[in-house]
This record gives structure tokens, sequence and C-alpha cells, in this order.
């Protein structure tokens, strides 16, 4: 399934977040500008998981769990870096899931 093949909200997100795949992902990747890296993708996997879970992580929690992940301090400028629009905000667009009504990033 293409992205033209599925809906979308005025700003780009998945109406139906079972709608998604990683060809989808990776159109949305392209639309945002990201070349996506395996981190990239670890990311919006990540994200994905814990929102249709019924955790929706902010910032930090992307962050704090991709320190574990990778053996490393993860920084907000690498983040950001990353995903310039907000980690946890392109990582739901990118991951399929509805757009956060959260404001700030903690």
């Amino acid at each position: 399934m293409a992205l033209d093949s599925v809906e979308r909200t005025e700003n780009g997100y998945l109406v139906n977040a079972s709608d998604w795949n990683e060809e989808i992902a990776a159109e949305i990747f392209k639309e945002e500008g990201i070349e996506p890296t395996e981190r990239h993708w670890e990311i919006v996997r990540y994200v994905r998981e814990e929102t249709l879970a019924g955790n929706e992580p902010n910032e930090r929690t992307i962050m704090k769990e991709m320190g574990k992940r990778w053996g490393e301090k993860v920084t907000s400028k690498l983040m950001y870096d990353m995903f310039p629009l907000m980690p946890s905000k392109q990582g739901l667009k990118i991951g399929g899931c509805p757009q956060s009504t959260r404001k700030g990033g903690y």
C-alpha cells in the first residue's frame, strides 16, 4: 500500500494507524526531508509500539529508551538533529500514529 492510497489528516497524519507499513513510513520520511538511518527507524518503531499500547512517549522518554538501546547518552540536540520538528511528533507522524495533542517535549 502506498502513501497516496491512504486517508490522511490535513497535517499529514494517517487517519487509520492500521494502514501503516514501512513503505508508507519511507514516503513520509521523504516528505519530512529526513534521510532515515537504522536509528531513525528504531525511534519510529518504538514511538509507534508505545503509542499503540496506550503510552505516548515524550522527548525525555524517547531519549532515555534510546540511550539504553544504544548504550550511550542521547541528547536533545541529537534527537532534534535527527527529527528537526520534534522527535515525538515526527516519530508519531512517520509511525502512522494519531497526531499528538501534547504541547511541549517534556
